[in-house]
């Protein structure tokens, strides 16, 4: 759970590229000792930082959006919580139920 809330941190304050190149080589040495599967934690790193791409107060997607749309960020952005509650589900699901997330790579053989 911490992890999840440090990533969801650090995903509303950077882009997720940058995020990627700099948490994964830190966090998967203690994920892996923790006992997690790395794909396991991919998936849980990509939806967490996906999640702060369209955060306020940085969301760069969130800016690209409205600017597009002409819209302000306060409009979207009152209209985007039930996404969030819905992405944040996704994101305890697939934190907590790893067989759910892996069966896929599981099935690929990896």
């Amino acid at each position: 759970m911490l992890i999840n809330i440090l990533l969801l941190l650090l995903g509303t304050f950077m882009d997720m590229a940058p995020m990627i190149l700099i948490c994964t080589p830190i966090m998967l040495p203690v994920v892996k000792a923790m006992g997690v599967d790395p794909v396991h934690f991919g998936m849980i790193m990509l939806l967490n930082l996906g999640i702060g791409l369209i955060t306020p107060p940085v969301g760069p997607t969130l800016f690209v959006g409205c600017a597009i749309g002409k819209v302000t960020m306060e409009e979207v952005s009152r209209e985007l919580w039930p996404f969030y509650g819905a992405m944040c589900t996704a994101l305890l699901i697939v934190t907590y139920f790893p067989g759910l997330s892996l069966w896929l790579p599981r099935v690929l053989g990896y």
